[in-house]
C-alpha cells in the first residue's frame, strides 16, 4: 500500500506500488487491476515487475450493478478501513503517516479477527 497525493495520477500511482511489491512479493506474477490501468502501465509492469496486469472490465452491454470477479475484495477492505474514524478525512500533512495509520488499522482488523475464532 502507498498513499500518494492527490496530484498523482493512479496510473502513476500504481508504478509506486508496484515497485515497493516486487521487494515484498517477488513471487507475484499476475495482478488484477481496474480498466482505468490499462493503457502503457500494462507493458511497463510487464518489462519492469515481469508480471502480467489484467484489468478487471464490465460486461458490455449489461445494465446496472455486475458483481465483478476480484474487485470486490478491494472494495471490502475499503469498507472494512472506513469504519476507521481516522481514516475517514483526510487528517495527516505527511503521506508516511497516513500509510501507518492504516496498517494500525489493519493490525486491529486482523487483531480482532485471530480473538474471534
Amino acid at each position: 500500500m502507498v498513499v500518494h497525493p492527490a496530484d498523482v495520477q493512479d496510473r502513476d500511482g500504481a508504478k509506486l506500488v508496484l515497485d515497493k511489491a516486487r521487494g515484498w512479493f517477488p513471487s507475484l506474477r499476475l495482478i488484477w487491476a481496474d480498466g482505468g490501468y490499462a493503457g502503457a502501465l500494462i507493458e511497463w509492469v510487464q518489462a519492469t515487475c515481469g508480471c502480467v496486469l489484467q484489468t478487471v472490465l464490465r460486461p458490455v452491454g449489461v445494465k446496472g450493478f455486475v458483481l465483478l470477479p476480484h474487485r470486490w475484495v478491494v472494495e471490502r477492505t475499503f469498507g472494512w478501513l472506513y469504519r476507521y474514524r481516522r481514516l475517514s478525512k483526510d487528517y495527516e500533512y505527511l503521506t508516511s503517516v497516513s500509510e501507518t495509520m492504516i496498517v494500525v488499522a489493519m493490525i486491529q482488523l486482523m487483531a480482532r479477527r485471530n480473538i474471534k475464532t
